[in-house]
């Protein structure tokens, strides 16, 4: 091992939280290596590239797979390192101090301080608990929506209670002949504002479930539901079935190496620490008091967890980055955006 291997800061994971560090270390002119274990950039928000997203901070409503480019864009800024299809198991200590990362293929690397940013960790799809499911997932029942051209003209029944299913039925409002919703619950578990829009334009069912799917080949054709209220059974024609019942997350085995868990996410403290000295988090893998859970509380924990990097490997270091407006780094960089808009 030579000098010139070891970062100052190694980040797990490529979601919003990860490739925001990655930026922001750069900011700080600290050594960066990033980690990801799929083969590209973006984390979670893959899973529905296609739904337009309204709630990050300055920016117009876009799609989800603009803002992934955005951010790839941004993560690249001070040419970090980046490493693709790997998932990093353990980490040890050596005696100067030097964090030794391992990764499932036996790689090492290595790093003065570390983020944790792996979001949901490894994400399994809450399938739809009906025995002939699994017969119709090639062809009309679906996890997820990356083409909503695909549902145009097409009676469409969703089920689900969160975001993502509200968010499916707003974005088909327009473009569906039809959509149902059905829940479990009463009430969503979704933005108030956007919880409302969707009763004013499709046909919301509540409380009920999907008791079963009735096909014709390889299609379902109708899906029958009942009132747990009631118990009252009515059948729907269908086109399209999409099931959005969430996700069970797997923090992955780095998580149990001495890290203190709660419900399953890493601890940490309002500085982003955990309970290793030299090991911060930021993300959905991480939780505190007060802890916000949207794109833009990834972006400040990632801000959180470089400044306190920093100063752990530099405590007479400055407490946080100059903003860029101020930031000599940008000096060429900002010639260059002038030099291109002439």
């Amino acid at each position: 091992m030579h000098d010139q291997d070891i970062f100052d800061v190694t980040i797990i994971g490529g979601g919003p939280a990860g490739m925001y560090a990655a930026f922001y270390a750069g900011m700080r002119e600290m050594k960066v290596k990033l980690i990801e274990g799929k083969h590209q950039l973006g984390g979670f928000l893959h899973t529905y590239s296609d739904k337009t997203i309204w709630d990050v901070g300055g920016l117009p409503p876009m799609k989800c797979a603009k803002l992934i480019d955005w951010l790839v864009q941004q993560a690249g800024t001070f040419e970090p390192g980046f490493v693709f299809n790997q998932t990093v198991d353990t980490f040890s200590r050596l005696n100067n101090g030097v964090i030794v990362l391992q990764t499932e293929t036996g790689e090492l690397h290595y790093t003065r301080s570390v983020i944790i940013a792996i979001g949901r960790g490894v994400a399994e799809v809450q399938k739809l608990d009906i025995n002939t499911a699994h017969d119709y997932e090639r062809s009309n029942l679906h996890y997820t929506v990356q083409n909503l051209e695909r549902f145009a003209g097409k009676k469409v029944l969703i089920s689900g209670g969160g975001n993502s299913a509200v968010d499916w039925a707003l974005e088909l409002a327009e473009r569906a002949s039809s959509v149902t919703v059905v829940h479990r619950q009463d009430s969503f578990r979704a933005m108030e504002y956007n919880v409302s829009q969707m009763k004013s334009k499709v046909d919301v069912r509540v409380p009920c479930h999907i008791e079963g799917l009735y096909g014709n080949g390889e299609r379902i054709h109708q899906v029958g539901i009942v009132n747990s209220s009631t118990g009252e059974t009515t059948r729907l024609e269908v086109d399209e079935v999409i099931v959005s019942h969430g996700y069970t997350s797997h923090v992955s085995n780095l998580a149990g190496c001495g890290l203190e868990l709660h419900e399953g996410m890493i601890g940490m403290n309002q500085l982003a620490e955990t309970n290793v000295p030299g090991i911060f988090t930021a993300g959905d893998c991480a939780t505190r008091e007060g802890k916000v859970r949207l794109i833009a509380g990834a972006f400040n924990d990632a801000v959180v967890a470089v400044n306190s990097a920093k100063m752990y490997l530099e405590p007479s270091a400055a407490g946080m980055a100059y903003v860029s407006s101020h930031n000599e780094l940008f000096r060429e960089k900002n010639r260059a955006l002038e030099h291109e808009q002439t």
